[in-house]
């Protein structure tokens, strides 16, 4: 009998010591913080750290043209049979984004139902802004199914949730641009 009163009150004991962890003022969680401000990505490992996939760049051989990419004003070619482009900036564009966690695209649309067709991001929410031209948009929940959507117009914006399947397209006679970011 002794045994099973101890055991009675270790087992309490645990529950109660769970039950003001969880209710504490003096618990926190939160991302743990960087190791270092930013990873340069670079192709060659000479002397170099390997940090997310990529090899960093020694922090004293930085320029600004490790985070800058020139040319997001040109239209691109839309003549595919989705009638869209996508220019995607990424690490492998911008070295400096490498372990930043964003990304930026500018999505240039045919006339007339050019589109970038559904897809999914499973890791990030996506925020589109429209520059030029009518697009429809939209996504679809998953519990329940339904589609959410929307038409927008030159500096509107739109957010598809992260994993959520997405799709724009244009519903103009004209070209369209956007940018999105996730």
């Amino acid at each position: 009998m002794k045994d099973n009163h101890s055991s009675l009150a270790v087992l309490s004991f645990t529950l109660l010591l769970g039950l003001l962890a969880n209710n504490s003022p003096f618990v926190s969680a939160y991302d743990p913080s960087p190791l270092q401000d930013f990873c340069v990505a670079i192709d060659e490992p000479t002397n170099a750290v390997f940090v997310n996939g990529k090899f960093c760049k020694d922090p004293n051989l930085f320029v600004a043209d490790d985070f800058s990419f020139l040319g997001l004003k040109t239209p691109r070619n839309t003549g595919n049979k989705v009638g869209s482009n996508v220019t995607l900036l990424n690490v492998d564009r911008i070295p400096g984004l490498n372990t930043l966690g964003i990304s930026l695209a500018r999505i240039d649309y045919a006339p007339n139902g050019g589109l970038n067709p559904p897809h999914t991001h499973p890791r990030a929410t996506e925020i589109l802004v429209v520059v030029e031209g009518t697009l429809s948009v939209g996504f679809v929940t998953s519990n329940p199914n339904r589609l959410i959507s929307k038409v927008l117009y030159p500096g509107d914006v739109f957010v598809f949730p992260i994993g959520l399947i997405h799709f724009q397209m244009n519903i103009a006679k004209t070209n369209a641009v956007a940018f999105a970011s996730e």
